[in-house]
C-alpha cells in the first residue's frame, strides 16, 4: 500500500531518474528551487550550519552538488564526487585532496550516510581540520518514529541494527543507511570517541519531526505552501524533538 502512496506522490521530475547520474544531482536543485515550503527548510539548515563558523572561515562543503549553502558561508569551498555547474572542486570524501591543517572546518547535509567507509572520512577530516575549527553537518536522525517514516515512505535503506559502519556502495546516491549517523553518535558513541579522540563531539540537536516529511523532500510532492512554514515550525518545536525528530544537527570540533 506505501508503495502505491508513495509513487502516487513521487515529484514528476524524479520519476524514472537514476540517483548516481550527475544530472539527477543538477535537477534536484531545480527541485528544491521550485517548492516555497522546502527551501524554508534548507535556509533554515544553512543558518543553523552558518552560526558554528565566523564570517571569514574557509570552510569545505562535501557534496554540495544539489545546495546553495554558499549563499550563506562567503568563503565555502563547494565540493562533489562529479563535476557539476558551480562546484568548486571534485574530491571524495574518503581522500579528501586538500592539505593538512588547512580549513576551519567541513559541512555537509544529507551526505555522511552516503559514505561507503565513514572511518576513512573521519580520518581526513581530522588531517584537514585545522584544531579549533568544525565538523558540523545534518543528518537523518533515529527515533521511533523517523524509523517508521523513513522504512515505509522513503526509497534509501534504513538499518539502525547494522553491524558495523561500513555501507556497500551500489553508487554514490543509491548507496546508503540513513540510521548511519544515529549508531555513529548514538548507539556507538563511546566507540567514535575512543577511536577519533581528536573529534570532539560538541553538540547533537534532534531536530524536525514533521516539516521534511510535509515538505515532500526531493523526490515527492510538496504537501504545504511556502506561507505555512513558520507556523509548522512553531508548532513542531513544542513536541519533543529528541523523541520525534526526523534529523539531527551534529557538531564536532578538532581538538589539537
Amino acid at each position: 500500500m506505501t508503495d502505491i502512496v508513495t509513487r502516487l506522490l513521487q515529484h514528476p521530475l524524479t520519476k524514472g531518474a537514476n540517483l548516481d547520474d550527475p544530472k539527477t544531482t543538477s535537477l534536484r536543485l531545480n527541485i528544491i528551487r521550485s517548492k516555497p515550503f522546502l527551501m524554508k527548510i534548507y535556509e533554515e539548515w544553512y543558518n543553523l550550519i552558518k552560526d558554528q563558523y565566523n564570517p571569514d572561515s574557509e570552510v569545505l562543503e562535501i557534496g554540495s552538488g544539489a545546495g546553495f549553502m554558499k549563499d550563506y558561508i562567503p568563503n565555502l569551498i563547494t565540493s562533489d564526487l562529479f563535476p557539476i555547474l558551480g562546484v568548486n572542486m571534485v574530491t571524495d570524501a574518503q581522500g579528501i585532496d586538500i592539505s593538512d591543517a588547512s580549513l576551519d572546518g567541513i559541512v555537509m547535509t544529507n551526505v555522511l550516510h552516503h559514505i561507503p567507509d565513514c572511518n576513512l572520512f573521519f580520518s581526513e577530516a581530522s588531517r584537514v581540520i585545522r584544531p579549533g575549527g568544525k565538523l558540523v553537518m545534518i543528518e537523518p536522525w533515529n527515533t521511533t518514529w523517523s524509523k517508521w517514516v523513513y522504512l515505509h515512505l522513503h526509497h534509501e535503506q534504513f538499518e539502525p541494527s547494522a553491524e558495523d559502519w561500513i555501507i556497500e556502495s551500489s553508487g554514490p546516491l543509491s548507496g546508503a543507511n540513513g540510521a548511519l549517523p544515529w549508531i555513529i553518535f548514538n548507539r556507538d558513541r563511546k566507540i567514535f570517541t575512543d577511536k577519533y579522540p581528536k573529534l570532539k563531539i560538541l553538540n547533537i540537536k534532534p531536530i524536525m519531526p514533521i516539516s521534511y516529511l510535509l515538505s515532500g523532500g526531493i523526490s515527492m510532492r510538496s504537501f504545504l505552501p511556502g506561507g505555512v512554514y513558520k507556523p509548522v515550525r512553531y508548532l513542531e518545536k513544542r513536541l519533543k524533538e529528541s523523541s520525534w525528530a526526523m534529523f539531527a544537527v551534529i557538531a564536532l570540533s578538532r581538538q589539537k
